[in-house]
């Protein structure tokens, strides 16, 4: 008989944000006349630029003239050049020079995040943050690096966990044990906060001295507002023979309904006798066929001077949200940890409530849907994640019934 993969019989429950939609329905359902403000999946609602849009007519008009029409994608890494020079711009910009050959374009940062595990043997230890976006502890559990859940501690046996905390200012420091892939997000999701050049330094040099991999998600690079903060892993020197780092742009530009993100992987950062660079490029042919061409002509204009203007206003936006929210509970009484280089603020519990019991508490008399922080491991307890990718009326009246709510 057929044997499934039974490393999918480790994963506890389910993924966080279906259950928290279970739970909303629910919800609904007993009150159909509520009016709920949905601050817990990290989604946006402004729509695209409208240079994005521009450009993706365009393009769908070029797809349908047999002389200007493109089929599979044959260039560098199943990318075009155009969308490539354009990353490296904003690259150069940040004052890091990366090779044509380094970027990899594709469908999402959740996507490579959860993929690139491919590359390591089932046997390397990853090192996760604590709390941390789940894609990077599930999909090591479905690779088998996990080892088992235990359901009472929340954590799973071969991980290392890197506690993020408001003592060390909910961004971890190196392990003494060995972590072979670390799993670093900054600015982070879920708790808002983002790494300084010291404290990236200090992983750059534990990797490069342990032989270890970093793997930098800066899916939320444009929203760092302060000039220590920097937007790429490889503002650090050393950083190329130890690090991949993952961007997106679902949060930058709005592409959550689009897709459309890229990874890079420097020449060289070299394992084993192996470029990692190259084998990713053999994952990619043999299992990927690149992002369709009207996606990558909307990307490259969402990274043009006129894109980057447009995108930035709608950043601004987000960031006006989030200093709203920020503001408003923390003259509620609330402890409020990120909401300045991110769009997500970590709210701590009040009165000792537990994450769950504070979400339905929200949900119930407030009509707010959070994220409840316990859904990002046992770190996470005690703390719930809001977002900032809502409207401007719908943050500030989300303050006030918040505040009515703990009244």
């Amino acid at each position: 008989m057929t044997e499934i993969n039974a490393n999918f019989r480790k994963l506890p429950g389910g993924y966080l944000f279906p259950e928290i939609a279970r739970r909303v329905r629910a919800y609904s359902a007993q009150n159909p006349r509520a009016r709920l403000i949905r601050l817990g999946i990290g989604d946006v609602t402004l729509p695209l630029a409208p240079c994005v849009t521009a450009a993706m007519e365009e393009a769908c008009r070029e797809m349908g003239r047999k002389e200007t029409f493109r089929g599979y994608c044959e260039e560098t890494n199943g990318s075009y050049g155009f969308l490539r020079r354009a990353i490296q711009g904003v690259y150069r910009d940040a004052g890091v020079e990366l090779a044509d050959d380094e970027i990899f374009v594709s469908d999402g940062a959740k996507s490579d995040c959860a993929n690139i595990g491919e590359l390591f043997a089932p046997q390397a230890v990853a090192a996760v943050c604590d709390p941390v976006y789940p894609v990077y502890v599930d999909s090591s559990a479905i690779a088998g690096r996990a080892g088992t859940y235990d359901p009472v501690t929340g954590r799973w046996d071969r991980l290392v966990y890197l506690p993020c905390t408001a003592e060390n200012g909910f961004f971890p420091t190196p392990p003494a044990e060995q972590a072979d892939l670390i799993y670093l997000c900054s600015p982070n999701n879920p708790t808002g906060t983002a790494a300084d050049r010291a404290q990236l330094r200090r992983w750059v040099d534990y990797a490069n001295a342990r032989g270890s991999v970093l793997l930098f998600d800066g899916a939320y690079e444009a929203f760092i507002t302060r000039p220590e903060i920097p937007h790429s892993i490889f503002e650090i020197p050393g950083a190329r023979t130890c690090a991949i780092e993952f961007r997106s742009f679902s949060k930058s530009a709005g592409f959550t309904g689009v897709r459309c993100a890229y990874t890079v992987i420097p020449r060289e950062l070299n394992r084993g006798g192996m470029s990692l660079n190259a084998l990713w490029a053999r994952r990619q042919s043999t299992k990927f066929n690149g992002v369709a061409y009207v996606v990558q002509r909307a990307a490259q204009a969402a990274l043009s001077p006129q894109g980057l203007r447009e995108t930035g206003a709608a950043i601004q936006y987000y960031r006006r949200n989030a200093q709203t929210l920020r503001d408003g509970l923390t003259k509620a009484g609330l402890t409020v940890c990120g909401g300045v280089d991110a769009p997500y603020l970590w709210v701590k519990t009040p009165d000792g409530m537990d994450s769950w019991g504070f979400f339905d508490h929200l949900l119930r008399r407030a009509g707010v849907v959070s994220t409840p922080g316990a859904g990002f491991g046992p770190g996470g307890e005690g703390y719930i994640r809001l977002t900032a990718f809502g409207e401007a009326e719908q943050a500030r009246e989300a303050v006030e019934r918040i505040r009515t709510a703990l009244a």
